[in-house]
């Protein structure tokens, strides 16, 4: 921490403008720069540019820009590389962003990649954005957490939300966000915005008081987040993937001969109709909760080897959470292979479950029912 002594030395020439405040902003909390991460070979950097486009392209754009669905970030921001690499990149590439669309990838929570690619497509990703690292402070930083909610609400609401759920942009009330990412990290972003999507920097707006307190407000809301572990279940069986054999058939009206309500698909469900379920994200977040009778089919799948056991006769109704976009990609899959007897959740897994209709909980290490 710098003294007060220091500090008010400091602002006082800041006053008689020898150094901008912005720069006195910079000085205190950047260290110099850290040396670049190792260097892929070619063959890592083709498979990790085949995973970007295979896995995440879907959602954060071919090109890297962000927001194409559920308004997934930018992953080519200066901001976000020269402070982010590699465990702001890395953890929520394999572990997820809890209550978003954004599941984890690493397989041992349920995803498709092993460790060695989550790291060397995170090392992609920062050789994509061409910067260099800053050393920022791992310090926490202080402020009024009473103020930094009333600069917060002024502010960030319109994009982020009031309780932080993120609106058109990420979630910031995110606890796993919250635990993954330093102080330093947050201020990062808010004073210097990221480039090329709607977050502009604040640097120029708020002072580097105010900047400190909505870092101090955001904080705070990681207190007492506990990290809860998913003991995974076993995948279903391809006997398993027809539910309700000897039930009719839903006979859905579909809106614009592709989608069905939440309330339809409620209805079939209870009235036992024959209907085979796809999860279309990815497995881990299948593992975590679903709606019951659903199968993990992620958008990325080789179908090749997934549509075994899958009949063309039988209505199939896929879901994800962005609220369509996978859904609508494998769905548009489905019938290019023939598959005419298909539709889409319209309102998404997140919708199905703020409507009130239920989903199976994941087993959670140390909770018991």
């Amino acid at each position: 921490m710098m003294s007060p002594f220091l500090l008010k030395s400091l602002l006082l020439v800041c006053s008689l403008g020898v150094i901008a405040p912005n720069e006195l902003f910079a000085q205190e909390h950047e260290l110099g720069t850290l040396p670049p991460p190792r260097k892929l070979t070619e063959k890592q950097a083709e498979v990790a540019s085949t995973n970007y486009q295979k896995y995440c392209a879907l959602c954060h754009g071919a090109d890297r820009q962000g927001h194409v669905n559920d308004h997934a970030p930018s992953l080519r921001s200066k901001s976000l590389f020269e402070s982010g690499v590699p465990h702001a990149i890395l953890r929520p590439m394999s572990y997820g962003r809890k209550d978003t669309a954004m599941g984890g990838y690493l397989d041992e929570v349920g995803g498709p990649m092993t460790l060695d690619e989550t790291w060397d497509l995170t090392y992609w990703l920062f050789e994509q954005a061409g910067v260099e690292r800053l050393k920022l402070s791992t310090n926490p930083v202080h402020g009024d957490i009473k103020r930094g909610e009333q600069v917060y609400l002024a502010n960030c609401t319109t994009c982020h939300g009031v309780k932080g759920e993120g609106v058109t942009a990420p979630a910031l009330g995110n606890q796993s966000a919250l635990a993954h990412n330093t102080d330093e990290f947050i201020r990062h972003a808010i004073q210097n915005g990221r480039q090329d999507t709607p977050m502009q920097a604040f640097k120029d707006k708020l002072s580097a008081a105010d900047i400190n307190n909505i870092t101090a407000f955001l904080r705070s809301k990681a207190l007492g987040w506990k990290e809860e572990r998913t003991i995974l279940k076993a995948l279903p069986t391809p006997d398993q993937y027809v539910i309700n054999k000897k039930g009719d058939d839903p006979n859905f009206n579909l809106q614009d001969g592709m989608y069905v309500s939440s309330k339809d698909l409620n209805a079939a469900l209870l009235a036992k109709n024959k209907m085979v379920l796809l999860d279309t994200r990815v497995t881990s977040v299948w593992q975590t909760a679903h709606i019951e009778g659903s199968i993990p089919f992620p958008y990325y799948s080789d179908l090749d080897e997934t549509v075994a056991g899958i009949p063309k006769d039988v209505q199939i109704i896929a879901y994800c959470s962005c609220p369509r976009a996978a859904a609508d990609y494998t769905i548009k899959k489905l019938r290019d292979r023939g598959y005419t007897r298909t539709a889409v959740l319209w309102e998404g897994v997140f919708g199905w479950m703020n409507l009130g209709y239920p989903v199976m909980r994941g087993d959670i290490e140390g909770v018991a029912d």
